[in-house]
């Protein structure tokens, strides 16, 4: 789960990491009242969505006046915000944050991320703040500086050292890097947050650090645990299939292929996905069942497949290991009753209950199925498939 910059930085603000002052507002009357509220003589005026990028898509804009804040707050209020990270088809800005103008001397970038080779949170960070950090990645690697932190002797004075020298800064404001790198990593570990990222981290003339941005997502499977993080869960920034896979147990993410995909297990699915690549297809989906499918659930992911026009083909590759078979080829001529699978369907079953889904199949002799023998197989009759061959 994700959340808006304005809340990520109430959670900062909470573990003493520095932030400026600001408040969020739903209409241009509360955008001014909040800019009135706050005081000063420069704020900025910042689009809230659930991306990346804002600034350079025109969702992120200063502003020297009262005036100034009414004017850009009906301008990017309502706009639909076009950036690298929400695709062409862009996100409707429906809640603004006002913040404070901030004393800005250079751009750093901070992130805690989980490395899944080591098995434990890495720090980055690098001096190319304000900059996007996978293009600092692929460009100039050598700015960025990492440190793994085992989470069972947890943050050390040495952490934040070896970041605070990486990034040459002087001696005078190490003790302030560490110490907010330290209330950074607390929030990281003690919310059971995915990713932390602060892009730009702000050195001020006086040499202190403040979060001027704010990113932060979250393990959905420990939002049991925070009631109050889980709260903040805003429906409208996410995508409606997904949100109702998820109601009946699915794991879905849209994607721009043309094979629809549905498989259980999140390996297998990646492995169906690579396949489907390796031969010369695209997967238009990430679907995964779950080990505890049903024929009612397997006829939902049908259904949500085929609501992407892209989608030219479907398939279907379980191993029956927890899930039986036979539950997926039920739900599969369940499908066919409820939606009108209009597509070719390439199904390959193996594991538990193989042989009874496969006679299941074969008695109700619906013409737009096509048995697969592997994996191999399966992918290259969806792809052919797709491509009307």
């Amino acid at each position: 789960m994700n959340i808006h910059e304005y809340q990520a930085k109430e959670i900062f603000a909470k573990y003493g990491v520095p932030v400026p002052k600001g408040k969020v507002a739903f209409s241009v009357e509360e955008a001014v009242e909040n800019a009135k509220e706050l005081g000063g003589k420069i704020w900025v005026v910042k689009a809230q969505i659930h991306a990346g990028g804002r600034g350079l898509g025109g969702g992120v804009k200063l502003a020297k006046s009262i005036d100034e804040v009414r004017e850009l707050a009906t301008e990017i209020l309502g706009m639909t915000l076009v950036t690298h990270q929400t695709g062409p088809e862009g996100k409707l800005v429906q809640k603004i944050y006002i913040e404070e103008g901030a004393d800005i001397a250079d751009e750093l970038y901070l992130g805690v991320v989980l490395d899944r080779a080591k098995e434990m949170p890495v720090i980055m960070a690098s001096t190319e703040g304000g900059m996007e950090i996978e293009k600092v990645a692929s460009e100039t690697p050598e700015k960025i500086v990492k440190v793994a932190v085992d989470p069972t002797i947890g943050f050390q004075g040495f952490h934040g050292r070896k970041l605070a020298f990486g990034l040459g800064l002087p001696k005078e404001q190490v003790g302030k890097f560490i110490k907010f790198a330290s209330a950074l990593y607390r929030v990281y570990m003690e919310n059971d947050a995915s990713l932390i990222e602060i892009n730009p981290l702000v050195k001020t003339g006086a040499g202190d650090f403040i979060a001027l941005d704010g990113k932060m997502g979250f393990d959905d499977s420990a939002l049991g645990r925070h009631p109050d993080i889980e709260a903040m869960r805003d429906l409208s920034e996410e995508d409606p299939a997904e949100r109702e896979a998820g109601e009946f147990g699915l794991s879905y993410v849209k994607l721009d292929g043309n094979v629809g995909c549905m498989v259980n297990g999140a390996g297998l699915a990646m492995g169906t996905m690579d396949t489907i690549n390796y031969v010369g297809g695209t997967p238009a989906n990430f679907l995964d069942v779950g080990g505890t499918a049903s024929a009612q659930t397997v006829a939902k992911g049908f259904e949500i497949i085929l609501r992407d026009p892209n989608v030219k083909s479907i398939f279907v590759n379980i191993f029956g290991g927890i899930v039986r078979c036979d539950r997926i080829a039920n739900g599969i001529l369940e499908a066919t009753k409820l939606v009108d699978v209009h597509v070719p369907v390439v199904v390959r079953l193996d594991g538990t209950n193989a042989p009874e889904a496969a006679q299941i199949l074969k008695n109700a002799n619906i013409k737009n199925v096509i048995t697969a023998t592997d994996l191999g197989d399966g992918a290259k009759k969806a792809v052919a498939a797709a491509k009307g061959e």
